[in-house]
């Protein structure tokens, strides 16, 4: 999910493709505040509304930045990866 469907996203939505596929695959750096937690990794715990830039405070920022050129294909990933983080909390849930 974190690779193959922002290359979907980039090559169906965005002229420079390639580009915007380089630029969606390094929006996963968002994940670089779970460094902050102790443990930086638990299983069993939901990244949204968690760490710092999985809140919902954060998404907010992040769907602003959709009104804007400069800001959009970030924007775009940033908003992929919470919502391919919410969907590992619920699988996480069903199990």
């Amino acid at each position: 999910m974190h690779f193959l469907v922002p290359g979907l996203i980039a090559y169906l939505f965005f002229k420079d493709w390639k580009k915007a596929w380089l630029i969606l695959t390094l929006t996963m750096l968002v994940d670089l505040d779970h460094l902050l937690a102790s443990p930086f990794f638990d299983p069993g715990r939901c990244s949204i509304n968690f760490h710092p830039l999985h809140t919902y405070y954060a998404m907010v920022i992040y769907v602003l930045g959709l009104f804007f050129k400069k800001t959009r294909i970030v924007s775009v990933g940033l908003l992929f990866h919470m919502l391919t983080d919410y969907i590992d909390c619920n699988l996480s849930f069903l199990t």
